[in-house]
């Protein structure tokens, strides 16, 4: 997710995905295989998968970030290989169906906001630039940041601050926003940004004290969590034998809700004890493959954002490989 802009003032945002060369490297094993890039974002993960594919392989694009679309609008009009679908990610089984596909061979995962999106300040995600407090990644859908901490009660404030967030500061921070918007509504980053600093007592070494509750907005705003649930599933549930779910996380929510999904499916079955059970009916459909992965050195001094970025890699076994005697 590194990104710079370009020198032009109101230019558009370069991007370069974070983790790119590794995370398509454990992600394409079929170069006539069919692929999902579950977010594609700038088309970073999708230029180099494409790059790997042959002739009859087959790639599938999916975010539902507007600006995100008209570039894929682009890679679509120049190479046949590629489609889109216009949604979230908890939305991919149905985009495979609509791709006429059945199954695909792997699934990859970017997870979070992206570089262009954080770098832009008229979507308002970021606390260091102003701009309007929208921070949804569809600004079709609603309600906006400003939009809900304008009418959500302060407990309910507090509630996603403390759970998306991990701000223990979440109850003072609540209250602050409350008694702003009693006088003035707050619809600016900038607004937001200097409300928590005066609200949050003690500060953080090396990190800005509105970051954990911008984050938690924009995870709230956007149903990130619910989503990335939602997409898991279905992303394996598409998997072929064979096929490998790529994620790389940025923060410790979804990562620990990616290990936890990845974990219990490579373990298999949790069945009670006492119950007679073959080998068979304990074994797993799934593995993991390595261990989580992290950026490199050079990439982080690259991009600091890499810093916090998790690669974690599932893979449905192919029983046909594993065992001689397995039969289609």
């Amino acid at each position: 997710m590194t990104s710079d802009r370009k020198p032009e003032a109101g230019a558009e945002f370069s991007h370069r995905s974070v983790l790119l060369d590794s995370a398509v490297d454990y992600l394409v094993s079929d170069s006539i295989g069919k692929y999902v890039d579950a977010t594609f974002g700038r088309g970073g993960h999708s230029q180099l998968i494409l790059g790997r594919l042959g002739a009859s392989g087959k790639l599938l694009g999916i975010d539902k970030d507007p600006e995100a679309i008209h570039v894929a609008e682009e890679f679509a009009a120049g190479d046949p290989r590629f489609s889109y679908f216009h949604g979230s990610f908890a939305e991919l089984s149905r985009a495979v169906s609509e791709a006429g596909w059945e199954q695909v061979n792997g699934v990859l995962m970017d997870l979070g906001v992206s570089s262009p999106q954080l770098d832009d300040a008229s979507r308002g995600f970021s606390f260091m630039r102003d701009g309007p407090l929208d921070m949804r990644m569809n600004p079709q859908q609603s309600p906006s940041a400003a939009e809900w901490l304008m009418y959500a009660d302060e407990s309910e404030i507090a509630d996603v601050i403390f759970r998306y967030g991990e701000e223990r500061f979440g109850r003072r921070i609540a209250r602050s926003i409350v008694e702003r918007r009693k006088e003035t509504p707050i619809e600016t980053t900038l607004q937001l940004a200097a409300l928590v600093s005066d609200a949050v007592p003690k500060k953080e070494k090396h990190k800005h004290p509105a970051t954990r509750t911008f984050q938690a907005v924009r995870i709230f705003i956007n149903r990130e969590l619910e989503d990335l649930e939602t997409g898991l599933q279905g992303a394996v549930d598409r998997l072929a034998p064979g096929g490998r779910l790529v994620v790389i996380s940025f923060h410790s929510l979804e990562d620990r809700l990616v290990k936890r999904f990845m974990r219990d499916l490579a373990r298999g079955p949790r069945l009670p004890k006492g119950i007679p059970v073959t080998a068979a009916q304990e074994a797993s459909d799934f593995r993991l493959i390595g261990k989580a992965s992290k950026a490199g050195a050079g990439e982080v001094s690259e991009n600091v954002r890499a810093r916090s970025a998790v690669m974690r890699v599932l893979e449905r076994i192919d029983n046909q490989q594993a065992s001689p005697t397995g039969s289609a």
